[in-house]
């Protein structure tokens, strides 16, 4: 069997020079989020059937997706390489594929972690730990990972810029703002088509409040995606939610019918950007229409209930909007399903249950039962994955239940911790004018009522 080194010198099984080159032009375009990574390694399989790192990338690539129909792609790839006689590195790849696909995703980040100690320029193994970091909402691992790897890396070497992307998300989401401004545009210097990085620069700008900037920040950017680019729909909701937050909702709901759902992607993570989206536009007061309706339309197309929380939320935000009862209890009942244990069907009892459950209650009018829930799961809501921006909706249900309840004390504390880092969030003043308007409105009621005299002895 063939041996080759790649781009970053290291051993690659079954591997010819043509096979390499394909992997490391797959391997950029999975760094930068653009083009077709698996469009471009299938073709080097298909002559080289033996390439190993070929069939890894190709099982990374569909893993990562959290697509239900991926799951079948991944096994049928991890028996090929059982076939194949992998060297350390390799068998650590799929030993840590293997675990992820059956939703140990704990011990497949660990497994990458062993691999990135010993090759830390492997880069499709420190990407693939990264991604299953913020799947699992691991902040800190998620920068740790790449800080772990950095000094084994020149910038000049091939890829560099997606560890120095990779690290600005890291520290963002780590609340080291200035460090993770200086890494992403760093990062972007190397390479100016890295979408990662330019991602991890949004965030800040979002953490920071800095609406203003972060829409000059895309539309700087925008020449840079095009209609392979795999975080354009993802890139078009920070810009969306940058115009809520300054109270621009028309512009807000123009990026929604444009970029968000103008191409009705039924990929999960833009289904996910449009639920949360459109959540968050009928929140601020904006007439959905029938839009509800065609998202959920393309949620059934693709979605299948119990396989990742974070899916499942934004899933069920889509059965509540359009008011499919029977879809949301297929949903929650998922939550409970009696599937072989693993990190997901341990979330999705934990957190899925009860997040999805207090949706289902908020539908149903019992919303003291709702703010139960979304107050018991807040402390461990990280584990649901995705990003502080996106878990943010847990909190704006939370508060928005608590006004409605009325709580005004659990709603005011909440957004005393929400406005100072934010003052000039449209978001968060909206919240904030809805308070003011129900404890007055309590108030008023209070003066009214009747009194009522208890004879005593």
């Amino acid at each position: 069997m063939n041996h080759t080194l790649d781009h970053a010198g290291l051993d690659c099984t079954g591997a010819h020079p043509e096979a390499t080159a394909a992997y490391a032009q797959a391997l950029r375009a999975f760094h930068c989020c653009q083009g077709d990574p698996v469009g471009l390694i299938t073709p080097a399989l298909e002559q080289q059937p033996d390439f190993a790192m070929g069939w890894l990338m190709h099982g990374w690539l569909h893993a990562l997706s959290t697509e239900p129909a991926a799951r079948t792609v991944v096994e049928q790839d991890a028996n090929t390489l059982r076939k194949l006689a992998l060297n350390r590195r390799e068998r650590l790849h799929l030993e840590a594929l293997v675990a992820f696909n059956c939703g140990h995703w704990q011990q497949a980040g660990r497994l990458l972690l062993t691999l990135s100690r010993e090759w830390p320029q492997d880069a499709l193994a420190l990407q693939a730990g990264h991604y299953i970091d913020f799947l699992r909402g691991d902040s800190k691992q998620l920068r740790d990972r790449i800080a772990m790897a950095l000094p084994a890396w020149d910038e000049n070497d091939p890829g560099s810029h997606a560890l120095w992307g990779m690290w600005a998300f890291g520290l963002e989401e780590c609340g080291q703002y200035e460090e993770a401004e200086r890494a992403g545009l760093k990062a972007l210097e190397l390479e100016p088509a890295d979408a990662w990085a330019h991602h991890a620069v949004t965030h800040v700008f979002e953490m920071q409040g800095r609406s203003a900037d972060g829409i000059r920040w895309m539309r700087e950017r925008e020449p840079h995606w095009n209609d392979n680019h795999f975080l354009a729909i993802h890139n078009a909701w920070h810009w969306a939610l940058f115009n809520l937050e300054l109270g621009r909702l028309d512009d807000a709901l123009h990026l929604y019918d444009t970029y968000i759902r103008g191409g009705r992607s039924t990929a999960m993570v833009d289904l996910v950007d449009a639920s949360a989206m459109l959540w968050r536009l009928e929140f601020m007061g904006v007439d959905i229409g029938p839009r509800w309706a065609a998202l959920a339309d393309d949620w059934e197309a693709q979605a299948e209930p119990g396989h990742y929380t974070f899916n499942d939320f934004h899933a069920m935000l889509a059965w509540v909007g359009s008011g499919r009862s029977a879809k949301a209890r297929e949903w929650l009942t998922a939550q409970n399903s009696t599937a072989s244990p693993s990190d997901l069907t341990s979330l999705a009892r934990d957190v899925g249950e009860p997040l999805l459950s207090a949706l289902q209650e908020r539908q149903q009018g019992r919303t003291a039962a709702a703010v139960t829930q979304l107050q018991a799961i807040r402390p461990v809501i990280h584990r649901m994955g995705g990003s502080h921006a996106q878990r943010d909706l847990v909190d704006l249900l939370l508060i928005d239940s608590a006004i409605e309840l009325p709580d005004p004390e659990l709603a005011a504390k909440l957004i005393a911790k929400r406005l100072p880092q934010r003052p000039q969030d449209g978001i968060g003043l909206r919240i904030q004018d809805r308070l003011r308007t129900a404890t007055a409105s309590e108030t008023d009621q209070s003066k009214t009522l009747p009194v009522t005299v208890t004879a005593t002895d």
